[in-house]
């Protein structure tokens, strides 16, 4: 078999992404359906930085043991103009003491629960446009109001 090169990862941005209060689709077949408004934050990192527009949700399922299924869509503009949305899909889950303090707005540390994303970015800025052609990882903690989300570019 061919030897494949190991993909390595570059920090590229922390993401700041302030939250509406959850709004109950409720119960479906595969668990209970809630979205999150996203109404602002910052965006910032070694090579960007700027706003996240009020614009856009997580459409989350909450499934079996507390499992989150997180679909994030939004967009940020960056200090020099360029408008870069955001599709992010990841999972969120931990000891159910943990999970219930998180839904009640208490901090708890991000190494208490494990919450991991994968996303695309996409820009029609031609300052951005390598972003168009990356795939990146995030971690990620649920603060009271917000998430904070660490992005990093997979080589």
């Amino acid at each position: 078999m061919t030897s494949l090169p190991t993909p390595g990862l570059s920090y590229f941005c922390t993401l700041e992404v302030h939250l509406s209060k959850p709004v109950s689709v409720g119960p479906s077949a595969a668990g209970t359906k809630r979205v999150i408004p996203i109404k602002g934050g910052r965006v910032h990192g070694p090579k960007i930085s700027g706003r996240i527009l009020d614009m856009g949700a997580d459409w989350q399922m909450i499934l079996e043991g507390g499992i989150a299924e997180l679909d994030a869509r939004y967009a940020f503009e960056t200090d020099d103009g360029a408008v870069i949305e955001i599709r992010n899909f990841g999972i969120r889950h931990g000891p159910e003491d943990v999970i219930q303090r998180l839904a009640a707005g208490e901090a708890c540390p991000p190494q208490s629960y494990y919450m991991r994303s994968g996303a695309r970015l996409e820009t029609g800025h031609p300052d951005y446009a390598w972003i168009n052609k990356t795939m990146f990882v995030g971690t990620g903690a649920r603060l009271a109001n917000a998430v904070q989300i660490d992005l990093y570019a997979i080589d």
